[in-house]
């Protein structure tokens, strides 16, 4: 399996990186972690016919802004996207005036509900609510005997630590910086980030969704994975461009 950073800020994209997407590409899927504005990356390493699935784990700009550019994916598979109440709330701003809808785009999107729970769709997929401003979903995906749990926009909870646990690689996010003290949103510290990544025997921790107002060079980011080195040691910073083997 392989994993695929296209964007790696939170809040706006800089010149250090595009908003929130990853792409893993397992035996038979294209699995894609949220829609920034990395998305439109995807024609780059999609070149192979497999089913494309979306997960969405909540309706902030930085994590559906990508459906502004559907239009432009080279994909002639149906783009099946799951999420908490997507059809009923959150995907409602997908029409005019403010982009166009779903229906008048050139591929296929199916829009699918999620509850919290384990799904078959048809891997394995486990998701629970987290500790955000608003709902917001984290996942643990089971395929190709690997299990992956990326969970971002979260403040440390019980589910996180759940569904990190025993993941051969998780992926969750690192809004603060090292010893800030929080403010506004719930949000993680890197040194968080690695406790949870220590407590549930994860075999590899990747940082990502850098707050693009904290973390403006590249620096920042290693400082970070610095920190989280010193509790969690298999702890990568991420970046746009970053290709991982699983």
């Amino acid at each position: 399996m392989k994993c695929i950073f296209l964007g790696t800020n939170g809040w706006y994209s800089t010149d250090l990186g595009n908003t929130s997407c990853i792409l893993l590409e397992s035996e038979e899927y294209y699995i894609i972690l949220d829609a920034g504005d990395g998305i439109y990356k995807l024609n780059q390493y999609m070149n192979t016919t497999k089913p494309i699935k979306l997960f969405l784990t909540h309706f902030h700009l930085d994590h559906i802004i990508g459906f502004h550019v559907f239009s432009m994916l080279n994909s002639k598979e149906k783009i099946a996207v799951y999420g908490y109440n997507c059809s009923k709330d959150g995907l409602n701003i997908l029409r005019h005036p403010y982009t166009a809808p779903l229906s008048e785009l050139p591929i296929k999107v199916e829009i699918n509900d999620l509850q919290e729970g384990t799904h078959n769709i048809p891997f394995t997929v486990t998701c629970k609510p987290l500790e955000h401003s608003d709902p917001c979903l984290g996942y643990r995906f089971e395929l190709d005997n690997k299990v992956i749990t990326y969970c971002t926009d979260t403040g440390p909870c019980a589910n996180l630590n759940i569904l990190a646990e025993n993941a051969d690689l998780l992926i969750t996010e690192c809004s603060f910086k090292p010893g800030q003290k929080k403010w506004g949103w719930p949000h993680l510290k890197p040194e968080e980030a690695a406790h949870v990544a220590k407590q549930g025997n994860v075999k590899r921790l990747v940082l990502t969704h850098f707050d693009a107002n904290l973390y403006r060079t590249m620096r920042d980011r290693k400082n970070a994975e610095s920190e989280a080195k010193e509790i969690f040691e298999d702890t990568l910073a991420a970046y746009d461009g970053l290709e991982m083997e699983l």
